[in-house]
């Protein structure tokens, strides 16, 4: 452990917070009304339409396509342009979303697909409105499935953000890049890698927690 600086991993893990903390609200915020709509616009749904379905599950499919660390490379300038530079947290957040928003809206759209389709119904017999049938119905009974995605998405992003330590990012990743593989020192690299199983571990113990907790008995 001659090479560890622990002022240097103590600041790499709050950089990786930061951007898993950032990045996941963010991915929530644009992840869940995206894949609501896949769901409403689906076949045989409340707002069925095969264009809007189809044009968004494009979009979502593309973005789900392309390999993380190319994302973060093509995506910026437009990185530059959002946040007014590419590098550190500030610029890792953009491509982190862009990356994980589609892969939690197709979660999304599962997880609403589970809701038994007779609750739905009552609530239209009642005169609900789709947006009421939406937040009354829909998201209450598909939570469990909602927080079991965003806890997969979470996880996901951890490693997004190690990866991105490849442009410079900041966090555990790019320690690990820097210090454990380009200067040859191991140490600082079995360190980066524990934490990150250790931060995994705590983020999937406390998503099956809340799953536990809002699933009805």
């Amino acid at each position: 452990m001659n090479n560890i600086d622990w002022s240097d991993i103590g600041q790499a893990c709050l950089d990786t917070l930061v951007m898993l903390g950032g990045s996941l609200v963010l991915t929530i915020l644009l992840g869940l009304p995206l894949g609501v709509l896949l769901y409403l616009t689906g076949e045989g749904r409340l707002s069925e339409s095969r264009i809007a379905n189809g044009a968004l599950g494009i979009v979502v499919n593309i973005l789900r396509s392309i390999p993380f660390i190319i994302l973060l490379i093509i995506m910026i300038p437009l990185t530059v342009m959002l946040v007014g530079t590419s590098l550190g947290v500030a610029g890792a957040i953009p491509p982190l979303v862009v990356g994980a928003a589609p892969f939690y809206a197709r979660l999304v759209e599962g997880s609403l697909k589970e809701v038994d389709r007779t609750t739905i119904e009552a609530v239209q017999a009642m005169g609900a409105t789709t947006r009421r049938i939406v937040t009354g119905a829909l998201i209450p009974e598909a939570l469990p499935g909602l927080i079991a995605g965003a806890t997969v998405t979470a996880v996901a992003l951890v490693s997004f953000t190690a990866m991105a330590g490849v442009v410079g990012a900041g966090g555990l990743g790019d320690l690990a890049i820097r210090f454990g593989y380009q200067r040859f020192q191991t140490d600082v690299m079995v360190v980066t890698v524990v934490l990150l199983v250790l931060l995994v571990q705590a983020i999937q113990f406390t998503g099956d927690r809340l799953v536990r907790h809002f699933t009805r008995r």
